[in-house]
């Protein structure tokens, strides 16, 4: 018995009534039924959630469906996790609800798409990169995993419209940097060139209008010339009994504005490059329609390009020349198989589309790349250059050169010698002084070009530089670059760290062979650290304070300094374990007891505390400044000055309450000011001091009664 349809009342209803009406065109009527249960469970889960535009949320996943139903016929797995995509993320269900309902393969395909949220201490670029880490490693179990993301965020840039516009700008650069490379990478024509349109549309509205009426304007000028082509290579095929489709190609709005750009051109001088593709039966035929071609229109030197033969790492397959067609105009022509142009379209897609062979290979080759970026990324580098890693890797750009025995070596565009280097292998990338590029020696920074034989020099005492980074490109030179030479610094790091934890510890009238195996052990679980070793190599890499780790190796059982207790020294601490430092509490954002905190040591300040979610603290860690986590002092005492703003109704008497109830709460006022107002209310910055956080806490409590006070909260930096 069959289901009963959807009732049309509601837009997600609409919306899934056209998903499933898709899905029944190629699915079994069974799966059709999994579709279905997909669409009421994402629907009942996201029931109380709304878009931005007003729209009920779910109405986002079942569109993101609908694109992969549509453009991919995506099969049954892949339609349900881009229903549920958003459930782990956004609602109490988890990854195990998913398994038990839909399956494990389902449930691995949505946690694949999931963004991380909460990560500690990260700034939101470190966020943004370790979710893109994580869903990089789940596209080397499963490509659905990017065809739902991309989905996703094709239907994310088509909705722009009720967000911010610096929200809007941010959005659309992400989705130029990372989403339309990686559709390019991975073949998927029509959405990267869809992508990159909506991107500059958000990023430059005034731009994108100019430049489409100025399209619009000259389309019709170009028609007679089009037509003409056409018309004169429709009549050679013919002749030579070529069977093949001749079809006119517009530029693209992105593509026009790009070049301009990156080639200091005017609008007529890109515009007036016409465009054609030949679209043939077989790879025979390609060659000897470019035959035609040639002879029928004087071939550009140095404009021809044989991607059949050598095809782009995406898997795009195409003959490329440039010829002078008729009034003396340059004609690009794409001469490629139909299966080419398919595969050219729809990338990785092709293969839930055609199932056919060649499908398979794009499939394999997108699988092929994942797993070698993924091996050049094995160091210990953090999410912000596995994310700079994956920029470069994914430059569309390349350069074909030859080893001396006669082997193609594929490299992105402006790679040096020592790009080559280690492409060929990294120890040879190691050990590499030079190279030898058609016979002639040369420096390593120097960068190769079509055609070129490279051969790399090499010497046993060679090793890399810090240098080298400065004109490498390729990832996995990059990558292995600085692995050597974090693994050389932590070699370092641990002889100079023990020498400044053995000088600490002297002061302390100790030395590390005095300290017992046991206790050393104990005291090294307690601080965090597996060895001794690795304690050197965080004092070395400046990550941990020596004074501070050697009184802490001193301390007794109960966390007593010994040293410091002989000398009696009975000044209660703000920061556990700084006895004998000069400590400070950071004005940016005012830390209080009770708060978060990190310490920044800055030469000539002592230790900076800061409160960890302070925008300055994020940045200092961003620049590798030396920190450590910090802990308010169990006998901390004192008054601690601390910011709050207040929303004042502009009434008479408003201020003179705030500073009573202020007063009536233990607290002083040190500072006020206005820094906002208008006829009807007003915006204060208070500086009061407090004890501790519960003691703000009471305060603010105590603030919010009263009818004056429309808005209250802590400054933040």
């Amino acid at each position: 018995m069959a289901e009963p349809a959807l009732q049309l009342e509601r837009p997600q209803d609409v919306l899934a009534a056209r998903l499933l009406e898709t899905v029944a065109g190629y699915l079994p009527e069974e799966q059709v039924g999994t579709v279905r249960h997909a669409v009421e469970f994402a629907d009942a889960a996201h029931a109380d959630q709304f878009r931005l535009s007003g729209e009920p949320y779910v109405c986002h996943p079942i569109e993101v469906a609908t694109i992969l139903a549509e453009q991919m016929k995506m099969d049954t797995a892949g339609i349900v996790a881009a229903i549920l995509h958003d459930v782990i993320e956004d609602t109490p269900v988890t990854k195990a609800q998913l398994a038990e309902l839909f399956g494990d393969e389902v449930a691995g395909l949505v946690d694949g798409v999931t963004k991380l949220t909460q990560l500690d201490t990260k700034s939101k670029q470190e966020v943004q990169a370790e979710s893109l880490r994580k869903m990089i490693l789940a596209m080397a179990q499963d490509l659905r995993v990017i065809l739902v993301k991309l989905a996703d965020r094709l239907h994310n840039m088509r909705t722009l419209g009720p967000m911010a516009p610096a929200r809007r700008r941010r959005f659309a650069r992400e989705t130029l940097e990372i989403y339309a490379p990686l559709a390019n990478r991975l073949g998927m024509h029509r959405i990267r060139l869809e992508l990159e349109e909506l991107a500059m549309q958000a990023m430059h509205p005034m731009r994108y209008r100019v430049l489409k009426r100025a399209v619009k304007r000259a389309r019709g000028n170009r028609k007679e010339v089009i037509a003409t082509i056409e018309s004169n290579l429709r009549q050679r095929l013919e002749e030579a009994g070529i069977e093949g489709e001749v079809r006119g190609r517009e530029k693209h709005i992105f593509s026009i504005y790009k070049k301009m750009r990156e080639k200091g051109l005017t609008f007529n001088q890109v515009f007036d490059v016409y465009a054609v593709r030949i679209v043939t039966t077989d790879v025979d035929a390609c060659y000897r329609a470019l035959g035609l071609v040639h002879r029928l229109y004087k071939p550009v030197p140095g404009r021809f390009k044989d991607y059949i033969a050598l095809p782009k790492d995406n898997g795009y397959q195409s003959l490329h020349t440039v010829v002078v067609g008729p009034y003396g105009v340059p004609v690009e022509v794409q001469i490629r198989t139909r299966d080419m142009h398919r595969i050219a379209e729809n990338g990785i897609a092709a293969h839930w589309l055609y199932k056919k062979e060649i499908a398979d290979t794009a499939k394999a080759r997108a699988y092929a790349w994942i797993k070698e970026f993924l091996e050049h990324q094995q160091g210990e580098g953090g999410s912000l250059e596995f994310l700079d890693n994956l920029k470069i890797d994914l430059f569309p750009s390349e350069v074909y050169v030859f080893t001396p025995e006669g082997d193609i070596v594929k490299l992105p565009y402006g790679a040096t010698a020592l790009d080559f280097a280690y492409a060929v292998h990294t120890e040879v990338g190691h050990h590499c002084v030079a190279a030898r590029i058609d016979g002639r020696l040369m420096p390593l920074h120097t960068p190769l070009a079509n055609g070129q034989t490279v051969e790399a020099v090499t010497q046993e005492h060679a090793r890399p530089h810090p240098s080298w980074l400065n004109y490498v490109v390729t990832a996995k030179a990059r990558s292995a670059i600085r692995s050597y030479l974090r693994q050389l610094k932590c070699r370092e790091a641990v002889g100079l760290g023990r020498r400044m934890l053995e000088a600490e510890l002297h002061k302390l009238g100790l030395n590390l062979e005095a300290i017992p195996p046991e206790a050393l052990t104990a005291k090294l679980q307690a601080i965090g650290c597996r060895d001794l070793e690795q304690l050197c190599e965080e004092i070395g890499l400046g990550n941990r304070m020596a004074m501070l780790v050697a009184r802490q190796l001193a301390a007794s059982g109960d966390g007593v300094d010994v040293a410091l207790e002989e000398s009696g020294s009975g000044v209660p601490l703000i920061i556990q374990g700084t006895e004998g430092m000069v400590v400070s509490l950071a004005k940016c954002c005012r830390p209080i007891p009770g708060d978060p905190i990190i310490g920044f040591f800055r030469p000539g300040k002592g230790l900076v505390v800061h409160r960890s979610g302070c925008k300055n603290a994020l940045e200092f860690q961003k620049k590798q400044v030396t920190w450590m986590p910090a802990e308010w002092d169990r006998n901390v005492e004192g008054e601690f000055p601390v910011d709050l703003r207040i929303v004042l109704l502009d009434r008479r008497g408003a201020l003179a309450r705030v500073a009573a109830t202020i007063a009536e709460a233990e607290a002083n006022i040190e500072n006020f000011q206005i820094t906002q107002q208008d006829s009807h209310t007003s915006t204060d910055l208070v500086t009061l001091t407090v004890r501790d956080r519960r003691h703000l806490a009471r305060i603010i409590r105590r603030l919010r009664h009263l009818p004056v006070v429309l808005k209250i909260q802590r400054a933040r930096s």
